[in-house]
């Protein structure tokens, strides 16, 4: 009970790390953050459209990712790269997508292929579409957090549909600068107020155990700031080409 109790805090380190960066960390940057500030916009991209789409479809098995759509990042938002037919999309995700307080917000080198389910493409998708808009037409953090509050407030986004979840399985992904740099896990969508995780984090930036050995933990990012969604994590030892993945 004591091993799985010390694996099950190891990895909810791992997930609250993957977004807000570790604090030693940051105690050594004297609390500077590497990325104050968006990069150049071609730090971004990737060059080659094909390669992008080939990128996405990592992060789901061939089974789901060969007849999803993808979406690419252009210069002002993200297009369509190649039509699917399954309901799925799979997307390159870029670092806007952590929390606004994570010290990656801005980092160019991440790449977070994913693949969205048919319910998590309907009405989680367009909050990361949302926010790159945001982010390409040159807004700051601030104003990309207080232009989704707002819209979320006017119900200008769709409202979270039940069963969404989405895959991040890819061998190829670039999640974070720390650690291994990735992992491969699933995340499923709920709303705020769902304590399904083994790992919650109080007021006082504490973890706590709710469902001790539950191999879903909560994620870092939306959590009401200031998307009204919880997103938990499971890791799922495999990679989408079906090699063994690091636990």
């Amino acid at each position: 009970m004591k091993r799985k109790t010390v694996k099950m805090i190891a990895l909810a380190f791992f997930a609250l790390a993957l977004a807000l960066g570790a604090a030693r960390q940051a105690r050594a940057q004297d609390a500077k953050t590497p990325y104050p500030s968006m990069a150049r916009l071609d730090q971004y991209l990737i060059a080659d459209r094909n390669a992008e789409i080939a990128l996405a479809r990592t992060a789901a098995p061939p089974s789901i990712s060969r007849d999803a759509t993808v979406m690419v990042l252009g210069s002002h938002a993200y297009e369509t790269g190649a039509e699917g037919k399954n309901g799925f999309v799979c997307i390159v995700e870029r670092a806007w997508m952590n929390p606004f307080d994570s010290p990656e917000f801005w980092n160019p080198k991440n790449r977070s292929p994913i693949c969205l389910n048919p319910p998590a493409a309907r009405t989680v998708l367009p909050l990361t579409l949302m926010r790159t808009k945001l982010v390409l037409a040159g807004k700051s953090k601030e104003e990309v957090k207080e232009s989704v509050k707002a819209a979320i407030e006017k119900k200008e986004l769709p409202a979270l549909e039940a069963g969404a979840m989405s895959y991040m399985m890819s061998k190829d992904a670039y999640l974070t600068d720390l650690g291994s740099h990735n992992m491969a896990h699933l995340m499923f969508y709920t709303p705020l107020g769902t304590a399904w995780g083994a790992n919650l984090v109080d007021s006082s930036n504490q973890l706590s155990e709710p469902f001790p050995g539950s191999p879903l933990l909560l994620a870092p990012s939306f959590k009401g700031n200031p998307e009204p969604i919880h997103m938990f994590l499971m890791g799922t030892g495999v990679w989408s080409d079906g090699t063994t993945a690091p636990m």
